[in-house]
């Protein structure tokens, strides 16, 4: 499956997102910045799961990621759809074409800021008008503020 987690808008979020992995022993990967693996932090990026992005050259990365789907018998691939956590106007459409190309349901995960706690949203299955599922999606999470 594809997990996407929003809204993504607190360097917390990852270590609430980390603690929520391990307390719920979720085998998941996630895509994050290649600046993040460098030394210190790399090896432990690594092995909690990360998977490098260098956003300066974004090409290959669904591809990338749909032969890690193909190439393992499971996998969990959590994602922020913003991209970043400064608040953005349109949600990068990567994760919908990952999903999409691989067979596998979007679980949306959520930071509920208000309310302090995170949870998950029902599996989605991606169809071919993205628009409208990312219209969708985004209508999932119009009640969690961002931080």
């Amino acid at each position: 499956m594809v997990i996407i987690v929003a809204p993504h808008s607190s360097n917390w979020d990852f270590l609430i997102g980390v603690g929520l992995k391990l307390a719920l022993r979720l085998d998941a990967s996630f895509l994050g910045k290649s600046e993040l693996f460098r030394w210190p932090l790399g090896p432990v990026m690594r092995w909690l799961g990360g998977i490098p992005v260098d956003r300066n050259r974004p090409d290959g990365v669904v591809q990338a990621a749909l032969d890690m789907f193909a190439a393992r018998s499971s996998l969990i691939l959590a994602m922020a759809p913003e991209g970043t956590r400064k608040p953005v106007d349109r949600w990068k459409t990567g994760f919908h074409r990952i999903a999409s190309g691989a067979g596998v349901p979007i679980v949306p995960g959520y930071f509920d800021n208000r309310t302090k706690r995170v949870g998950f949203g029902a599996p989605f299955t991606a169809t071919a008008d993205a628009e409208r599922d990312m219209a969708a999606l985004r209508a999932f999470y119009a009640d969690k503020p961002r931080r």
